[in-house]
């Protein structure tokens, strides 16, 4: 993306933040009066878009006080969502400018998607790559008497990571009980991670084995 991007757009966008910077200070103290707080406090907007496959678009513009959601733009009817009676004042005051409205809405709709197809493009290579995961299956003894199977795939990378899937299965039939999930967790190199746990039936001998499935590929590998 460096080597494709000149650097004026950078700087648009430098000082576009500068200036956000300068006018969320104002608001945040305005915020701060109005709740009667004093002392630390934060102020969050957060902006973006949405390009799905089909090629249907999504937009999110809000604001966040404190970690909470505080108003939320609604790009279809041209209005704020307060979640609270101070975020009612903020509504008031930002309805009643109807360019900036519409110019928030342009911006999800057009100019952000623009953006994100152009970034899309430039990093193709990367963002398009897909890596098989290493699949790892271990067991452990969490309690006296209870041992579970652990099986971890690590290293995995494709455009939709929530597109593997992850089972563990006893004489070739998935088991539906006794199992827990973890979520797809990114590394530190880009890549994902995932895990699936089952408890371990001490009585039975029965073969554990552990099925991972992404985008065609199927790997199987049987519990130590």
């Amino acid at each position: 993306m460096v080597e494709n991007l000149v650097p004026d757009p950078w700087k648009r966008y430098t000082q576009l933040l500068r200036g956000w910077q300068q006018m969320f200070k104002v608001e945040l103290r305005h915020l701060q009066r109005h709740y009667n707080h004093s002392g630390l406090h934060t102020y969050h907007r957060m902006i973006g878009c949405e390009l799905m496959e089909d090629g249907s678009t999504t937009g999110l513009l809000q604001y966040a006080y404190d970690g909470q959601d505080f108003i939320i733009f609604n790009k279809d009817t041209l209005s704020w969502l307060a979640i609270d009676n101070v975020a009612l004042i903020t509504k008031r005051a930002w309805e009643t400018n109807q360019h900036e409205l519409h110019y928030q809405k342009n911006w999800l709709e057009e100019e952000c998607i623009a953006w994100l197809k152009r970034l899309l493009e430039y990093g193709k290579d990367t963002l398009e790559r897909t890596e098989p995961p290493v699949v790892r299956a271990s067991c452990k003894e969490t309690f006296p008497g209870t041992t579970v199977l652990f099986c971890r795939a690590h290293g995995f990378y494709h455009p939709s990571p929530q597109e593997i899937s992850m089972a563990w299965m006893k004489k070739v039939e998935e088991i539906a009980q006794e199992v827990d999930y973890g979520d797809i967790l990114p590394n530190g190199d880009g890549t994902y991670q995932n895990w699936v746990s089952v408890d371990l039936d001490p009585q039975s001998r029965d073969v554990y084995s552990c099925l991972v499935e992404r985008s065609g590929l199927h790997l199987i590998l049987e519990a130590p």
